[in-house]
């Protein structure tokens, strides 16, 4: 298909765009937070046997009786919902980190909480405390929640907006990679043996360490320099590094015309952010994207593909080789979206990937219910699996990272990061707490509860979610402005000094021009 000589442009402009600085600050950044992210979800799975035999054996040696499985079923649950509550401890407290420390400090801290995390879940099993092991759990999700927000907003913040999608889908690759690095370290060649599997936690101390030898070379955010730290000199050599030019002054006035804006505004608190009428279908979005992308069904995919892999006649002992088909589609899926989001945009991926992912669940919901009836239909079940997964990962499973950046000035930022974080771990809570009364009561039947999830969601994103790609944050907040019913208070600022200098027509100054210029671009 031949491209417009518009697209041609865009592609070319994009190209440009892209300096090594850049890539090598996404790909640190991600290895050593998203990364570890993804990796936490999927390595508990493999080790579980040998897991709950040290929590036996270490109950036996302190209290001569063997666990009661009530309470080795308490205990492994603890394990694994604890990552969670740790998250919403870590995304409470980015706005607290962030504000004294910027972006890369941010994450470069969180590398403490990482290598802490893995030291004591790796000694665990040599000191004989299963308490090691939850509490490095409960360690990691913290270092999972403060990554999930610091990431996305330093990502955010140092891409030009022509690539700021594909950026942006750094995170949702590297936390697919991660998932299939957990499942592929857990096979039993590998470290998924008995006295191994603490080894598949201590692997998690590497991407703490290469970002910690690396990021520091990087800069920090630009417009943390600029509009946080007053910094110009420092934003203009960050705005060089990154974008591997010289001449960054269109870059740099873009950058000041919002800071003179938003000049006196103080960081926003999650409560008035709650209360501005001007954001408020800003914050209702974020807060759907992010409810949908955990409450859309993916975590239920796990619990029923070893079964459905089994009846397809898979020996059992080959099963864990299979799933790592479902880490595959799920990188090759993220890579996908990565590729295509600045040609297609957040809307059609996002839209396109919840309607999928209801149409493969309800057919889901048929092979489940029909599997005895032919021995080829389970095959079937298995085609819909991988399709759900690559439904998801080609786009709800990384543009609510990349929105809740877009939807939000500066000054706002933080305080969204910490809405959509908390709307995130809380329905991974939910998630996990609910699915096993759902699965019980309903079977099968219990996609079909998802399916209505996704296309609640897909609906909603068609008619209030405005398209992003290529937009500054003024254009995007002035695209909410007629939903809301009001204007961002540095939108109406910018307008009456537009006009107050058109009325009063000085003389053209070169000191000025840079505020013209500035002024205008806002407006």
């Amino acid at each position: 298909m031949k491209l417009s000589e518009k697209d041609q442009a865009e592609n070319k402009e994009s190209q440009r765009n892209w300096s090594c600085s850049l890539i090598v600050a996404a790909l640190v950044g991600a290895f050593g937070s998203s990364f570890l992210y993804g990796y936490n979800l999927s390595v508990v799975n493999a080790p579980t046997p040998y897991i709950k035999a040290f929590y036996n054996e270490t109950w036996y040696r302190r209290h001569g009786q063997p666990i009661d499985p009530d309470t080795l079923t308490l205990l492994w649950s603890v394990t694994v919902s604890i990552f969670a509550i740790g998250g919403l401890v870590g995304t409470l407290m980015v706005k607290m980190i962030g504000k004294f420390l910027g972006r890369k400090y941010t994450l470069l801290v969180n590398n403490g909480f990482a290598i802490s995390a893995a030291l004591l879940m790796a000694c665990s099993l040599q000191a004989g405390t299963f308490e090691m092991l939850i509490v490095g759990r409960f360690i990691m999700g913290v270092d999972g929640g403060i990554a999930l927000s610091a990431l996305p907003m330093y990502l955010n913040e140092i891409s030009p907006k022509e690539i700021r999608g594909s950026l942006g889908q750094v995170t949702a690759i590297f936390i697919c990679i991660g998932v299939f690095s957990g499942q592929l370290l857990g096979l039993p060649e590998l470290l998924g043996k008995e006295r191994t599997w603490p080894y598949l936690f201590g692997v998690i101390i590497v991407p703490a360490l290469a970002q910690l030898a690396s990021l520091p070379f990087l800069p920090e955010s630009p417009r943390y320099l600029l509009f946080e730290k007053h910094d110009e000199a420092g934003a203009t050599k960050a705005f060089q590094t990154f974008l591997g030019k010289a001449d960054v002054s269109q870059e740099l006035e873009e950058a000041l015309a919002e800071s003179r804006v938003q000049r006196n505004l103080r960081l926003v608190s999650v409560f008035e952010l709650l209360r501005a009428p001007f954001v408020r279908w800003q914050v209702i979005t974020v807060v759907i994207t992010m409810a949908s992308y955990q409450l859309c069904g993916l975590n239920a995919i796990w619990f029923y593909t070893n079964s459905i892999f089994g009846k397809a006649g898979v020996p059992q002992d080959k099963i864990p080789y299979i799933t790592l088909s479902t880490g595959g589609i799920e990188t090759l899926a993220a890579i996908f979206s990565g590729l295509v989001i600045e040609r297609l945009g957040r809307r059609p991926l996002l839209i396109g990937g919840f309607g999928l992912m209801a149409l493969f669940f309800g057919m889901l919901t048929v092979t489940l219910t029909l599997q005895d009836q032919a021995p080829w239909i389970p095959y079937l079940s298995i085609v819909c699996i991988l399709a759900i997964i690559a439904s998801f990962c080609s786009g709800p499973g990384g543009i609510p990272f990349i929105l809740t950046g877009e939807f939000f000035q500066q000054s706002e930022r933080p305080a969204a990061f910490i809405i959509a974080g908390t709307v995130n771990w809380l329905s991974n809570f939910v998630v996990g707490l609910l699915f096993p009364f759902i699965q019980k009561s309903l079977e099968s039947y219990c996609f079909l509860v998802f399916a209505t999830i996704c296309i609640a969601g897909a609906i909603y994103f068609y008619f209030v979610l405005p398209e992003t790609k290529n937009r500054t944050h003024a254009e995007i907040s002035q695209a909410f402005a007629k939903r809301n019913k009001a204007h961002p208070p540095e939108v109406k600022a910018d307008s009456a000094m537009a006009e107050e200098k058109a009325n009063s027509q000085p003389e053209t100054d070169p000191s000025s021009t840079l505020d013209s210029y500035g002024q205008n671009r806002i407006v």
